[in-house]
C-alpha cells in the first residue's frame, strides 16, 4: 500500500499537482479523470501555475470528469463541468474535444452512461484517476451500499448536498436530482489512482478505508485491492494511521 503523509496543506497540494503533471509528461496521450471539491481546488491551481511558468505539450491529453450533477444547468457554479473548466481546463488551454464531461441534462441517462464509458475506452482507457474521499467513504457519487461491480450510472446524492443544490438552483421538489458517476468497477479498472484526503474530519474514514474490511459500507475500501493506488494524506487525515 502506497501511503504519503504530508506535513502541511501546501505540501499536500504541491505533491498532488506534481503527480498529475508527471503523468501528463510521461504519457502525452494520457486520459486523466478529475474530481471536484475542496480537496482538489488548490492542487489544480498549482498545476496551472507550473504550466504557465514551464509550458509543455498538452494537445493530446484528455481530461474528463469523474462525476456530474444531473438536472441542473451546465453553467451552474456547482456543476462539475463549470468547476473543472474554470479551475484547470481553461488554464491549461485544453481543447473542448479533449475535455469530456457527462451531460447535466438528458432524456436517456442510461444511454449517456454507456456512451461515456465507450468514449473513454476509445481513447485507451483511464491512465490516472484523481479521487477525493467522501466523509462516509464514498467515491464519486457511489454512496455506501453501492455494489463493487457497478459501472457508470446515475446515483441519488446525499440529502444535505441535494438540499444545497436545490436552494442554489431553485430546483423544485418534483424534479429529481442525481449524480452521474463512474461506477466502482470503472474506478478499479483505472491504471493508476491518486486518492487524496485532507483534514482531521476525514481521519476516521481514512482509517476505515485503509485498514477496515473491504466492504460496500465503505466504498473507498475497495482501493485496498488496487495494484497502483497512491493514498495522499495530510497530517490531520492521517491522525489514526500507525
Amino acid at each position: 500500500m502506497n501511503i504519503t503523509i504530508t506535513k502541511n496543506e501546501l505540501e499536500f497540494d504541491t505533491i498532488s499537482a506534481l503527480r498529475i503533471i508527471a503523468e501528463m509528461l510521461a504519457r502525452p496521450r494520457a486520459v486523466i479523470g478529475l474530481s471536484t471539491g475542496q480537496t482538489t481546488i488548490n492542487m489544480y491551481r498549482i498545476v496551472g501555475e507550473i504550466y504557465r511558468q514551464h509550458p509543455f505539450n498538452l494537445s493530446e491529453i484528455t481530461l474528463f470528469g469523474v462525476d456530474e450533477v444531473t438536472n441542473v444547468p451546465r453553467e451552474y457554479s456547482g456543476a462539475c463541468y463549470t468547476m473543472l473548466k474554470t479551475q484547470i481546463v481553461e488554464t491549461l488551454g485544453i481543447k473542448e474535444t479533449q475535455f469530456l464531461m457527462p451531460p447535466t441534462v438528458s432524456d436517456n441517462f442510461e444511454k449517456e452512461c454507456r456512451r461515456y464509458e465507450t468514449e473513454l475506452q476509445t481513447r485507451g482507457g483511464i491512465d490516472l484517476l484523481v479521487l477525493g474521499l467522501g466523509m462516509n467513504g464514498h467515491l464519486g457519487f457511489n454512496q455506501p451500499g453501492t455494489p463493487f461491480e457497478s459501472t457508470t450510472w446515475v446515483s441519488r446524492m446525499d440529502e444535505a448536498l441535494e438540499a444545497r443544490i436545490r436552494k442554489e438552483t431553485g430546483t423544485p421538489p418534483e424534479k429529481e436530482l442525481g449524480g452521474f458517476t463512474l461506477g466502482l468497477k470503472n474506478i478499479t479498472h483505472s491504471r493508476k489512482i491518486i486518492l487524496a484526503a485532507k483534514g482531521i474530519q476525514k481521519a476516521e474514514i481514512v482509517q476505515k478505508m485503509l485498514y477496515g474490511p473491504v466492504t460496500t459500507a465503505v466504498p473507498a475500501s475497495i482501493l485496498q485491492l488496487h495494484p497502483n493506488c497512491n493514498f495522499l494524506l495530510d497530517a490531520g487525515a492521517a491522525k489514526y494511521i500507525e
